[in-house]
């Protein structure tokens, strides 16, 4: 086997935005990723600072999201809410395009956007992960916003939120990894729910997975190199 545990681990934000999720909730989720040492925890804005709070000594980064999950947020709203982010602990930043400008072909206007929120995030010395929501998307409107992505410089480029009807698909995948600059990190979010789905996309160069089936995925991890 070509990985480790750790390998596999640290490619795991562990979610926790279903809106119905209690504080108990919550608070055991952080747990859970604290226990089994993923990448990071991506929880609801309002839980961010309790969350940071408990990491904070940890090697799992507090993460939220932005502009989630529609994207339709004014660019000063998102860059309200990052600040806010930054300010509660925030280490990564999951923030939405607006989709409604990527279907319209405003593309300064989509750049702007991205640039002003990538902008506060890496000043704060932190990272950011832009989420295309490739289900509404042609091949066309994906490969311009990985350029855009990477001319900006942004830190990954995801494929949803989970909440639009795809997920993570191989061949949008390889898309935005053919379509991006090296430095720029893929996340495949929507679908990855086993270990196997898992190892399917890092053997295409994906570096980050939101993941609610967590517990389920490191366990079955640690029992295969076990064996």
């Amino acid at each position: 086997m070509d990985y480790t545990y750790h390998d596999l681990a640290k490619m795991i934000d562990h979610s926790l935005l279903n809106p119905t999720l209690t504080v108990a909730d919550l608070e055991a989720g952080i747990q859970l990723a604290l226990a089994y040492d993923v990448a990071s925890v991506c929880i609801m804005p309002y839980y961010l600072r309790r969350c940071a709070d408990l990491l904070r000594g940890s090697t799992v980064k507090a993460s939220t999201t932005i502009g989630f999950p529609h994207g339709g947020h004014t660019t000063a709203i998102k860059v309200a809410e990052a600040e806010q982010a930054l300010a509660d602990g925030g280490e990564e930043l999951d923030m939405v395009v607006n989709i409604s400008q990527v279907l319209s072909g405003a593309w300064d206007a989509v750049a702007r956007d991205i640039e002003a929120v990538t902008a506060v995030t890496h000043a704060a010395g932190q990272k950011i992960k832009v989420i295309f929501e490739n289900c509404y998307l042609n091949d066309d409107q994906k490969i311009m916003l990985c350029r855009i992505c990477g001319e900006i410089g942004v830190d990954w480029v995801k494929t949803s939120t989970g909440y639009g009807s795809g997920g993570a698909t191989d061949a949008d995948l390889r898309l935005m990894r053919q379509h991006t600059p090296p430095q720029v990190q893929i996340k495949a979010a929507g679908g990855v729910r086993t270990l196997d789905r898992l190892l399917e996309v890092r053997a295409l160069g994906v570096s980050r997975c939101g993941a609610t089936r967590t517990a389920a995925i490191l366990d079955e991890a640690r029992q295969r190199l076990a064996g």
